[in-house]
C-alpha cells in the first residue's frame, strides 16, 4: 500500500533506514526483480515495514496490521494533488491531478460518504442479481461469436472485451465505443500505476483524459 505525505527528516537513524534505496518499489521496473518480487517484499516487511520510497516520493506500508490501521484510522485524502505533482517537478500532470482529486477512494467523509451512496443504489443485491445474469448473456454472446471458427483467443475476445462492454453498459455510452472507452481508461490508469517516468506519455495521458472527460 502507498501513500503520498511528506518525507522524513534528516538524521534520524530509523529515518535514515527507511530511506534505503535498495527497497523502493521501482526495483520492480528490472526484469528478475518482476519475475520474482518476493524477496524485495520480504525485506520491506522485515527491514522497513514503513517505508519512504524517494523514487515514488510516497510511503509503502507492507504488513497486513498496518495497512488496516492506515486504511481505517487515517484520512483518504492522500491523492497526488497538483501541489504535490509541482513539488515533483510533475506540473504538466495537474489536469489528472484534478480529476483525482474528486474521485471517491481519495475522498474522505463527507464528500466520500456522499458519493458512495449514491454509488451503492447501482449495487443493490436486486440490481446485482439481474447484472450477474447480464453478464452471461454477454459472455455466451461473445463465445458465439468465435464458436465457428473453432478456436479464440481468451483474452482478446473474451477477457478485454466482456468487462469494457459491462461498463459501457453500466455508464450509458454506446457499447460499440468500448475499444476506445479501453484505450482511454488504459492511458488513465498508466499515469496511476507506473513506477517510470516517460515524458513520452504525457501527452498521450492527457490527450485521453480530455477526450474521455469530454
Amino acid at each position: 500500500m502507498t501513500g503520498t505525505a511528506h518525507p522524513p527528516a534528516h538524521g534520524h537513524p530509523v529515518q535514515q533506514q527507511k530511506r534505503d534505496r535498495s527497497l523502493g518499489l521501482y526495483r520492480l521496473l528490472d526484469p528478475s526483480v518482476l519475475a520474482d518480487p518476493y524477496a524485495l517484499y520480504d525485506r520491506l516487511r522485515t527491514e522497513a515495514p514503513v517505508h519512504w520510497d524517494p523514487m515514488l516520493h510516497a510511503w509503502i506500508v507492507t504488513r497486513y496490521e498496518d495497512v488496516l490501521t492506515v486504511l481505517q484510522r487515517f484520512s483518504a485524502t492522500r491523492t497526488p494533488d497538483p501541489e504535490y505533482m509541482e513539488a515533483m517537478g510533475l506540473e504538466e500532470f495537474n489536469p489528472i491531478a484534478h480529476v483525482l482529486k474528486r474521485q471517491m477512494i481519495f475522498m474522505d467523509p463527507p464528500g466520500h460518504t456522499r458519493i458512495r451512496r449514491l454509488t451503492a443504489s447501482a449495487f443493490t443485491p436486486h440490481r446485482v442479481e439481474t447484472l450477474q445474469q447480464h453478464i452471461r448473456d454477454i459472455t455466451d454472446s461473445q463465445i458465439a461469436a468465435v464458436r465457428d471458427k473453432g478456436r479464440m483467443d481468451v483474452v482478446a475476445d473474451l477477457a478485454i472485451p466482456l468487462p469494457s462492454t459491462v461498463i459501457a453498459e453500466m455508464l450509458g455510452v454506446p457499447v460499440s465505443d468500448w475499444e476506445q472507452l479501453r484505450v482511454w481508461t488504459s492511458d488513465f490508469a498508466e499515469v496511476l500505476g507506473n513506477f517510470q517516468y516517460n515524458p513520452d506519455r504525457v501527452p498521450q495521458a492527457l490527450r485521453a483524459l480530455k477526450e474521455l472527460t469530454d
